[in-house]
């Protein structure tokens, strides 16, 4: 087999085509000492293998059009990748990928840098970040010190131009008529020059993207960012879609949570479910933090205007629950393309001007308060789900963080490995609250379901149960 070829044989399950190749690296780790090789070597063989092995599959089945990360993991239960030495660093070598991954014996060159990227990141996180000792991960200023370093190790932070990066948040499950919608809002953005950070996958991550890159060609931009945030939980339900061309693995959500927001210089919010859902309520829990309420960060909730009663359901819910305040904290522009992205360009002249006044980088948000109560890893078992504090009474920003986590355990539910099996063993996932909150709860999430927002194919089975 010659460098970077593919050979291709037959799937004995299901005449699928099936493809081994030796992949040398691309975008990341092209250069490397023999100390970093040995590293990659050992770290390629021991304890990490298998988080490597499952985050390159799910790089390698990008475009699959589904969400269970279980049937992704049993279809290609043969593939292995692994690790060798070659003069100036080393290779992958492949065995039962998806064919999909490769154009006529080569490796799709986008998917090869992913790949790459993942090994960069998983590396890098457990040798220098959890095995080095250097940072203490229950103290908030070195948690945030730790999603500095990985972002800056992925190059991430190269920028040094003016604060031009919009997050997009959406649902990775939503119609045509949403996902182009997304799409325009892309191009608006691109036309002024603005780049796009999303989670990385389908859907509303992938349309504004895709639009952007058609704004960016037609004001002759080269070298715009389409920067993909993952982590190993959600990549194999959603995979990196084709238009990033940086991607950054982060250790757990709540460090992918907290690198969109430091890096964000606006937030653009399209329609989705239970993630989505998760990612405004951890935004707005710290935007309602005292130590934030000078800090400005252009928010902006947008979809076509079939999409003005859903917008409608969540400004109830945040009113709600948040109470007005939160609601100050962003827009709602609905069937206007060009106009959200005219709020965010005038927003981020305002994140300049707070930036520059206060001598704060334009790349990373230092001086953004996030509390630890959003920092610390939330692992959604069933006593943690069903601990969790929803009443009145609580300062806003704590009945945030823990909504939060309400809404990140259905994720887990519905789309992670081991939230899957968790609900398998064990039934659906208990949420204890005061009635009226509940009420709310119950009529937001049956929403996400009655519109197919919960999962891209298949019947929906409540991962949850809601109990007054």
């Amino acid at each position: 087999m010659s460098e970077n070829r593919a050979s291709v044989s037959l799937s004995h399950t299901d005449s699928e085509a099936l493809v081994d190749a030796r992949v040398s690296p691309l975008g990341s780790l092209e250069n490397l000492s023999q100390r970093e090789v040995e590293q990659l070597l050992t770290a390629g063989h021991g304890s990490v293998y298998e988080l490597f092995r499952r985050c390159a599959l799910a790089v390698l089945s990008s475009g699959l059009e589904s969400d269970d990360v279980r049937a992704i993991f049993e279809r290609y239960k043969d593939f292995d990748i692994r690790l060798g030495r070659q003069a100036w660093g080393i290779k992958l070598e492949v065995r039962n990928a998806p064919s999909s991954a490769f154009v006529d014996g080569h490796m799709i060159r986008g998917i090869k840098e992913h790949l790459f990227a993942v090994l960069r990141d998983i590396v890098y996180i457990h040798d220098a970040i959890i095995g080095s000792h250097r940072f203490d991960l229950t103290d908030p200023a070195s948690i945030t010190n730790a999603v500095y370093q990985i972002l800056r190790n992925a190059r991430i932070l190269d920028y040094k131009g003016r604060p031009d990066l919009v997050v997009c948040w959406g649902g990775h499950s939503i119609g045509k008529m949403e996902y182009v919608y997304a799409k325009r809002v892309g191009y608006e953005l691109g036309l002024r020059s603005l780049s796009v950070c999303t989670g990385c996958g389908p859907g509303a991550m992938k349309g504004p993207m895709k639009g952007a890159a058609i704004g960016h060609a037609k004001q002759r931009i080269y070298d715009g960012r389409y920067i993909g945030m993952t982590e190993p939980g959600i990549i194999a339900a959603e995979p990196p879609n084709p238009i990033v061309n940086q991607l950054v693995i982060m250790p757990d959500i709540e460090k992918r949570l907290e690198a969109f927001v430091r890096t964000a210089h606006a937030i653009v919010v399209f329609p989705g479910g239970a993630g989505t859902a998760e990612e405004i309520l951890y935004l707005l829990g710290i935007l309602l933090d005292p130590a934030n309420v000078d800090q400005p960060l252009p928010v902006i909730f947008t979809g076509p205007a079939a999409a003005a009663d859903y917008f409608a359901q969540i400004d109830r819910f945040i009113g709600a629950t948040l109470g007005s305040a939160a609601q100050k904290r962003y827009k709602i522009v609905v069937g206007d393309p060009a106009q959200a992205a005219r709020e965010v360009t005038r927003g981020i002249e305002a994140v300049r001007e707070h930036r520059r006044n206060r001598s704060d980088a334009y790349n990373f948000n230092w001086l953004l308060k996030i509390q630890p109560d959003f920092q610390r890893p939330f692992e959604p078992t069933h006593e943690a789900m069903s601990k969790l504090e929803l009443r009145r009474g609580l300062e806003p920003h704590v009945l945030a963080a823990n909504l939060r986590r309400a809404f990140s355990g259905i994720v887990a539910g519905n789309v992670k490995e081991q939230g899957v099996q968790a609900i398998e063993a064990r039934g659906p996932f208990e949420l204890h609250g005061d009635k009226e909150i509940m009420n709310l709860l119950d009529d937001l999430l049956a929403a996400f379901v009655a519109q197919k927002r919960m999962k891209i194919a298949g019947d929906y089975r409540p991962c949850y149960r809601l109990v007054a």
